[in-house]
């Protein structure tokens, strides 16, 4: 198997699928998460085609736009790679990562657990907050038709896995209830250096929204 035409071809079958995909979750959303888990791996000791797999094929059927089923994503990934012919070892691997990336409320407990799946579960979650991670917030919740802020509407910081798919919170309780919780769940050094970042940019983005929000100068 040459894995260099692997993941090239890999990349196109992905394409093909996202190409109508709402803008937080498209095919550059891929690309970023893969870019992202090639830098963590870079300093990790890991299977790359794996980490790379998993990167590409993460959210190639999101449960959100499949009326919450969870098992198209990893399904669509099996068929893809054996009609790749990978081998089964490679396949497993690349579904479990699948399975168990998603944040699903912050309590979703992972069934399996790898090196891999820690880097591109990493390289996700640095895609969802920073400045990509404020754009795509509001962008999803643009398609949800949810309300930028409602001052009334408190944020839920520990729902169950069913309640954090059910809910249509103001965009801006989106921060509270997961992404500003994403910099304490990194698992990689590298992924928690980033995410230290990008969480400060969060925090300035909040800051300032507020401000405008009440009219301060």
């Amino acid at each position: 198997m040459n894995t260099t035409d692997l993941i090239k071809r890999t990349i196109q079958f992905v394409k093909e699928k996202l190409e109508d995909a709402e803008g937080g979750h498209d095919w550059f959303h891929i690309e970023r998460v893969h870019k992202n888990a090639l830098l963590i791996a870079k300093n990790t000791d890991c299977d790359l085609t794996v980490v790379e797999l998993g990167a590409l094929l993460h959210d190639i059927a999101d449960s959100k736009f499949h009326n919450g089923d969870e098992t198209i994503g990893p399904k669509t990934a099996r068929l893809f790679l054996e009609g790749e012919n990978v081998s089964e070892d490679v396949i497993a691997h690349v579904v479990y990562i699948i399975e168990n990336i998603s944040y699903k409320g912050g309590n979703f407990e992972k069934k399996f657990s790898s090196i891999e799946l820690d880097i591109v579960q990493d390289a996700d979650r640095l895609d969802a907050i920073g400045a990509i991670g404020v754009a795509r917030a509001f962008n999803y919740g643009g398609f949800k038709n949810r309300a930028l802020y409602n001052p009334e509407i408190e944020p839920v910081t520990n729902m169950t896995k069913e309640e954090y798919k059910k809910n249509n919170a103001p965009t801006i309780n989106h921060f509270y209830e997961k992404l500003l919780l994403l910099k304490d769940k990194m698992n990689t050094e590298t992924g928690k250096e980033i995410a230290a970042e990008r969480h400060r940019f969060m925090e300035l983005f909040l800051s300032q929204f507020y401000a405008e929000w009440e009219g301060v100068k």
